[in-house]
């Protein structure tokens, strides 16, 4: 037998999960088809890496049982990975809303996880392809590019189908489905999304454009920054939404969440009634956007030209915007895949499968998807942590 515990994936969960099991004496080999380890650690965050937040909750996880994802979370928390990165000497910072930071670059951290692989005696094999695993009644044979691998307990640590160029492919989803485990439709999550051609029409002269805005859908709402795209909307506030957002669904935008439209302009009609109502607004909003919205009015003229009712008309087109998106970017630029193996067939405290002893689920491939701003991360250590307790 090759190793005691064979783990499919070196990302993030997959490489914690390979160092606690390690660290309890288990002889544990990862494969990865990548070339190099934690892809995804590099690129996250702008290249520094939002490791973590400082505000995790429960009802910060998407998921069909949203208590599943408790045990671990609770057992290895963010005080715990932070402990980490402090006692490997990496300088970090908190950004916005609990999102903590590498202050250097992502690369701390990867070298963080390598070393802590190397010194609990993990053996890593890159560039290795999985064509299928089985299983005897006692070990697992996993058939790889380099021949079959023997081991008693197989983690699957593959990720989900989110950025196909960096090799993330539905292979974990095929392996739960061959043991007999059942997954929730996955689709993708903290994407931009995308307006049918008649909307284009009227949004892609503000492509480029941001604003903070607070954005609602199936009754979950978020307040951060906006982009206009020239495909439709982007920025931290719609990747939030997109995780609630369904086919057929509408937003409800707030383009200038921290102001009172029609307040500004009543006080401003008081001192500069001469300017045009266009000028006026985009002394509030960016131009490109005043422009627009005062042309879907019809409002023309001075400020001091408008009653309240017209200041109140072009108020509620601003912080009341109604639009119905067509589509996501999809898993090209997706940060995670929304669904997965259901976590009514894991155990919550070790990830293992109920129905195959032996055989974990851990991370992006599990039904437990993050906010934005270090929530998905914190899920890869602390599942990884758990089933490395296990395995």
């Amino acid at each position: 037998m090759e190793a005691q515990v064979v783990i499919i994936g070196a990302g993030a969960a997959g490489m914690m999960c390979a160092i606690e099991a390690a660290r309890r004496g288990r002889s544990v080999l990862i494969l990865d088809h990548a070339k190099t380890v934690g892809e995804k650690i590099r690129i996250s965050g702008g290249g520094r890496c939002n490791f973590t937040n400082l505000d995790i909750q429960p009802d910060r996880f998407l998921s069909q049982n949203p208590r599943f994802a408790l045990s671990a979370l609770k057992r290895f928390t963010q005080w715990d990975f932070i402990a980490m990165v402090d006692a490997a000497g990496i300088p970090w910072h908190e950004k916005t809303l609990g999102q903590l930071f590498c202050d250097r670059s992502a690369k701390d951290i990867i070298a963080m996880l390598l070393d802590q692989m190397e010194q609990a005696g993990v053996r890593v094999k890159l560039g290795v392809s999985v064509a299928g695993v089985s299983h005897n009644g006692t070990s697992f044979t996993v058939a790889t590019s380099s021949g079959n691998i023997e081991c008693e307990s197989l983690v699957i640590a593959s990720g989900g189908k989110s950025i196909p160029k960096m090799g993330a492919t539905g292979f974990g989803y095929q392996v739960a489905e061959q043991f007999g485990l059942p997954i929730v439709a996955t689709r993708p999550a903290l994407v931009p999304l995308t307006f049918a051609e008649q909307e284009l029409e009227k949004t892609r002269p503000l492509a480029g454009t941001s604003v903070q805005a607070n954005v609602s859908c199936n009754a979950a709402n978020f307040s951060e920054g906006l982009l206009f795209t020239h495909r439709g909307l982007s920025g931290p506030s719609i990747l939030q939404i997109s995780s609630y957002w369904g086919d057929g669904d509408t937003l409800e935008v707030d383009l200038a969440a921290s102001k009172d439209i029609a307040e500004d302009l009543k006080t401003l009609r008081s001192e500069s009634g001469r300017i045009s109502i266009k000028n006026a607004l985009a002394r509030i909003i960016p131009e490109k956007l005043a422009s627009v919205v005062v042309s879907e009015t019809g409002l023309v003229g001075n400020l001091a030209d408008q009653n309240n009712a017209a200041l109140d008309v072009l108020a509620q087109r601003v912080h009341h915007w109604t639009i119905k998106p067509v589509g996501s970017e999809g898993y090209r630029t997706a940060e995670v895949t929304l669904g997965g193996v259901n976590t009514d067939a894991l155990n919550a405290k070790t990830m293992e499968a109920k129905v195959m002893p032996g055989l974990y689920f851990i991370g992006e491939v599990v039904d437990v998807t993050g906010w934005l701003g270090g929530y998905n991360f914190q899920w890869a250590w602390s599942s990884g942590w758990a089933a490395g307790q296990a395995v």
